[in-house]
Formats: C-alpha cells, sequence, structure tokens
C-alpha cells in the first residue's frame, strides 16, 4: 500500500505518480498504466511536439485553462473535468494558458518519447525518466 499526495509526489518524477519507471518493488509501478499530476503555469508549454507516440492518452482538466495541440486542431479544455483522449500515433503537444492543473493518464506504460533537461527530444532506452 502506498499513501500521498500527489503535490507533494509529482515533483520527484516530473509529474508521474504511476507507471514502468517506478521501482518493481513499488506498489505504483505498473506496465498497464500511467498516471500524472500535471501542475503548469501560465506559459508553460511542451518543449517540443510528441511524434510517434505508442501509448493511448487521456488528459483531464482539473483547473484552469489548457490547450492539448493535435495535428488537426486544438482542444481547449477550460471547464473542470473537460478532457480529451487521442490513440497511438496521434502527435500532440500542449500550453497551459492558464495556471492549470492537469492528470494525464497513458497506456500501456513503455518507455517513449521523452524531452531531455536540454530540450532535445530522443526516444527512451534504458532511461526509467518519464517526462513527458
Amino acid at each position: 500500500m502506498y499513501v500521498g499526495n500527489a503535490n507533494v509526489d509529482a515533483p520527484g518524477d516530473a509529474g508521474w505518480l504511476l507507471g514502468h519507471f517506478k521501482p518493481v518493488d513499488d506498489v505504483r509501478h505498473s506496465e498497464d498504466v500511467e498516471i500524472k499530476w500535471g501542475v503548469h503555469k501560465r506559459g508553460d508549454e511542451r518543449a517540443q511536439w510528441v511524434r510517434g507516440e505508442r501509448r493511448t492518452a487521456l488528459l483531464l482538466l482539473v483547473s484552469g485553462r489548457f490547450r492539448v495541440e493535435l495535428p488537426d486542431r486544438d482542444v481547449i479544455l477550460s471547464e473542470q473535468g473537460d478532457y480529451v483522449v487521442w490513440g497511438q500515433g496521434v502527435d500532440h503537444s500542449w500550453y497551459a494558458e492558464e495556471d492549470s492543473v492537469v492528470m494525464t493518464v497513458r497506456w500501456p506504460s513503455i518507455p517513449g518519447y521523452q524531452v531531455s533537461a536540454e530540450g532535445s527530444a530522443r526516444q527512451e532506452e534504458e532511461s526509467p525518466s518519464p517526462v513527458a
């Protein structure tokens, strides 16, 4: 069992609370699903578009105003509970139009696209880092 607080735990793994990147002996380790608690200041944006996504994702607005950018359209999440789901292979990015809190669920939990601290994009290989 694990009891925590998303605002306290999330910053330790770039917002990710559950997924393949947690230690195998941690109840939060999962190869089925990943869950992220994203706290974003107004103007925060993804450093680079995710290309070649291998997971399905759901992004749910908890508070604020958040834009999810997809190839054919932008989706504005403005009311608490608004969400968007996209499938494997859908490129995407995001922008916080206001201070926002969002929850992301991705499945399955597999190594995938990440942006390094320097802002360069790469495919995860052995790295357990869940940045996305």
